[in-house]
């Protein structure tokens, strides 16, 4: 099968299509014959050599993927040859086919075209296991999302909404911030022309938003720490700005606020699954019923993975963009 391969740790121009292996199947797994992934900002990082795989993982890049149903394993018993579905990936995404735990497996929802169901198991299960499984935030609570019109993001916003929460988001341009207001956000700020702090503080009346997404690390620390109201919560699920930063914790105490990490990839199988499992139980509905729609910003193949991997770290682009095999 082809595959994109990192031929060296570097920039975009080190992603090449080869033929590779087809990948073998265990006793609890099933063979996709993929019709589209979704990249994901963890995908560039691995590229540079900065986040590898875990252990048993496949090599190529990819968290998630739709596809069709090749093969299934003996154990296998919900899946059929020939079921349209997509799936929450350790790796692999970037090729012909890719091999996964039956428990990652998710159908297309209702109403959604296979390609365009690539563009939701990973979002979904970060946001759903982050904001809704963790924070519990509940209908009525504040919720701010960094990067608002990013592919999580854009989802986040949607499915927080169907649940009934106030939503803020941050963005860097007015198109942005326009498109998250389209999508239902409450409270759009441009981090680069406004204190996102004030800001939230002003529309909050002083009490500052019960749970944060973020994704952007070290240097938004303490400033999400400010904007936190009493009992809030913090989930931190990347560091697109760095790891390292110097924050004063008093605020932690005196508001009894619960900072959290939150990372897919490195989570048991077992862990996966039971996330997969809630995510079809609470927003595949929503999907069904077109209240949590996919945002695809483009499409490349295959063999232009590094142009789509240009693409994404301009930050240029609102939603998720697709490789198709």
């Amino acid at each position: 099968m082809k595959a994109v391969v990192i031929t060296s740790p570097g920039g975009p121009e080190v992603l090449q299509v080869q033929e590779v292996e087809n990948p073998r199947i265990g006793d609890d797994e099933v063979l996709i014959k993929i019709g589209a992934t979704a990249l994901n900002r963890a995908d560039t990082l691995q590229r540079k050599g900065s986040y590898p795989p875990p252990e048993g993982a496949s090599p190529y890049l990819g968290l998630e993927c739709a596809g069709t149903v090749e093969s299934v394993g003996k154990n296998v018993t919900r899946w059929r040859v020939g079921d349209e579905v997509c799936a929450l990936l350790s790796g692999g995404g970037y090729a012909e086919k890719v091999a996964v735990p039956a428990g990652q497996v998710l159908p297309v929802p209702r109403g959604i075209s296979l390609i365009e169901a690539a563009s939701f198991p990973e979002v979904a299960c970060t946001v759903w296991s982050t904001v809704f499984m963790m924070s519990r935030l509940s209908a009525g609570e504040t919720l701010l999302i960094h990067g608002g019109s990013s592919g999580i993001g854009t989802f986040a916003i949607q499915i927080a909404k169907h649940q009934g929460a106030r939503v803020f988001v941050t963005a860097g341009s007015q198109e942005k911030l326009t498109f998250c207001k389209g999508l239902g956000a409450d409270v759009c700020i441009n981090y680069k022309t406004e204190d996102f702090v004030a800001r939230v503080k002003e529309e909050t009346g002083g009490k500052g938003v019960d749970v944060i997404l973020d994704n952007v690390g070290g240097p938004y620390f303490q400033r999400n720490l400010n904007s936190l109201n009493v009992n809030g919560r913090l989930f931190i699920i990347g560091f697109q700005g760095g790891t390292v930063t110097e924050a004063n914790l008093g605020c932690m105490l005196a508001r009894r606020l619960t900072v959290q990490a939150a990372g897919l990839r490195t989570r048991s199988p077992e862990n996966k699954a039971l996330i997969v499992s809630e995510v079809e139980k609470n927003v595949w509905p929503a999907i069904a019923a077109g209240k949590v729609k996919p945002v695809v910003y483009k499409s490349f193949p295959l063999y232009e993975a590094a142009e789509a991997h240009r693409l994404m770290e301009s930050s240029n682009h609102i939603g998720k963009i697709l490789l198709i095999p």
